[in-house]
């Protein structure tokens, strides 16, 4: 397999075979929102990822390429890292709309100002984003949604058999279109999360600006911020359920979408 024999026999098939199956596997982890974090150790991601890898070797006969270290193996590497990169990159966009959501929401209240490290990507993000990201975390893991998504995995062995992912559909561009398709789904979920406190926000600063009209003794700035911040805390309280209903609708057609792209 590897142009090398180190005398192991079946032992070291079985562990280049369970080596080739980490592939896919990691980019997939590496690429989804929560197992690919800044924050979660890169020996915790091996460990899971040697897990996973594991149960598909005992469960599924997918085998090595037969020649490991040569064009056509790397180019099966490349082919299990595209499958698994796609299969977690579309969790990105479900994760991502909220935090959009939470930009709109943020840039007219204020809340701006204030921004955090963002522990998916370790940028700054508005301290707004941190609460919609948590609550889309803990939404999805009480859905069994990330079960879900790493039995998708596991099946993507058989509706992309290791080898033949280059060849095969997924590279295709009905297949690019449910991923982008899936992008415009995200950024509409945004906006509709978004658009009722904002309209808030909106009537609020209109608002504002009339006492300043009618009173120019009033400071604007004084009056608007305070009144931005509280009327957008109401507004987020009104519209919780419709948030945690958008979110749950998100997270559903998260899987849905990776399930359309194993042509499920």
């Amino acid at each position: 397999m590897m142009g090398l024999d180190f005398g192991f026999g079946s032992l070291e098939v079985e562990f280049w075979r369970w080596m080739f199956l980490m592939t896919r596997v990691g980019a997939a982890l590496v690429a989804a929102p929560f197992f690919g974090s800044s924050n979660v150790a890169p020996q915790i991601r091996v460990m899971v990822t040697a897990a996973m890898a594991l149960l598909v070797a005992n469960y599924t006969k997918v085998a090595a390429p037969a020649h490991l270290m040569s064009v056509p193996g790397f180019l099966a590497i490349i082919g299990e890292v595209a499958v698994g990169s796609m299969l977690g990159f579309v969790l990105q966009f479900s994760f991502a709309a909220p935090q959009i959501a939470a930009e709109l929401i943020g840039g007219g209240m204020g809340m701006s100002l204030a921004s955090t490290i963002d522990p998916q990507s370790g940028a700054h993000s508005p301290a707004l984003g941190q609460y919609f990201s948590v609550v889309m975390t803990l939404i999805f893991l009480a859905m069994g949604c990330h079960l879900q998504w790493l039995s998708l995995v596991v099946k993507s062995y058989e509706a992309f058999p290791p080898g033949q992912v280059l060849g095969s559909a997924i590279l295709s561009p009905s297949h690019l279109g449910v991923v982008l398709g899936f992008a415009t789904t995200m950024f509409a979920t945004a906006v509709m999360m978004a658009l009722p406190v904002t309209l808030a926000l909106l009537l609020v600063q209109v608002l504002a600006g009339l006492l300043s009209r009618s009173a120019p003794s009033l400071n604007l700035f004084s009056l608007g911020l305070p009144a931005g911040i509280l009327g957008g805390l109401a507004a987020l309280l009104a519209t919780a359920p419709m948030i945690g209903d958008r979110i749950t609708d998100l997270s559903a057609q998260a899987i849905t979408q990776v399930s359309q792209v194993m042509g499920g």
